[in-house]
Order: C-alpha cells, then sequence, then structure tokens
C-alpha cells in the first residue's frame, strides 16, 4: 500500500478528515474529531498509528513483527503498523477496524448520522 492508496482509504470512511495539529509531515485522520489513524506518510518505511481492542493488540504483536505498541500512545489500546511489511488487505482490515471503534466510541447522535448505529 501506498502511502496515496493509505489516505485515501483513510478519508473514504463516512465524516473521515485529514487534520495536520503535530507537524506539516504527520496526516491525522479523524472522525467527528476523533483520532482514528495516525502517519507521516513521507515516511520510509510507511507506518501508521491505529487503534485496536486491547485484547487483539497483543494477539497482533505476537503474530506480526511489524506490528508493535503503538509509538507515542497509549500502548494498551494503539498499534504502530509498517504497512510494507503487511499485505494490503490485513492493512485495511487494520484501518477499518479502527475506524469502527472510534465510532462506537461516539454519542448514538453522532453515530446515526454516520450511518453506524
Amino acid at each position: 500500500m501506498t502511502p496515496e492508496q493509505l489516505r485515501a482509504f483513510c478519508l473514504g470512511f463516512n465524516a473521515a478528515v485529514e487534520e495536520f495539529p503535530f507537524t506539516p509531515q504527520t496526516s491525522v485522520f479523524k472522525v467527528m474529531g476523533k483520532v482514528f489513524a495516525l502517519s507521516a506518510l513521507d515516511a520510509e518505511p510507511l507506518k501508521v498509528n491505529l487503534k485496536c481492542e486491547p485484547e487483539l493488540a497483543v494477539r497482533l504483536r505476537e503474530e506480526h513483527a511489524a506490528i508493535v505498541p503503538g509509538y507515542h500512545m497509549n500502548k494498551r489500546h494503539w498499534n504502530t503498523v509498517t504497512v510494507s511489511a503487511l499485505p494490503d488487505a490485513l492493512v485495511r482490515e487494520l484501518v477499518e477496524d479502527s475506524y469502527d471503534l472510534v465510532v462506537a466510541g461516539l454519542p448514538r447522535a453522532e453515530r446515526l448520522r454516520l450511518d453506524r448505529p
């Protein structure tokens, strides 16, 4: 997956936006003001921080050397994923799971506006 493909995939979700609150190089993807992905899209190798259920986060880290505790994030809930070291389908699944976890934590009215009850 290329940086452009990662950006397009993240922005393809309902109400997803890209912001740059930290540095001009760090893309922060949010839904309804809540972060679901962070990436320095120009970095080599390409990495992305993604939210994850704690039990699954541990299992993924055990199964994949390219998935480690989230850099500068709550290590219990976030993973850093080296995109180029994993199949695109798995990366897309992890991004979607991160988005869904963040949406699940939104108030019901906001979830309904996103068509994700």
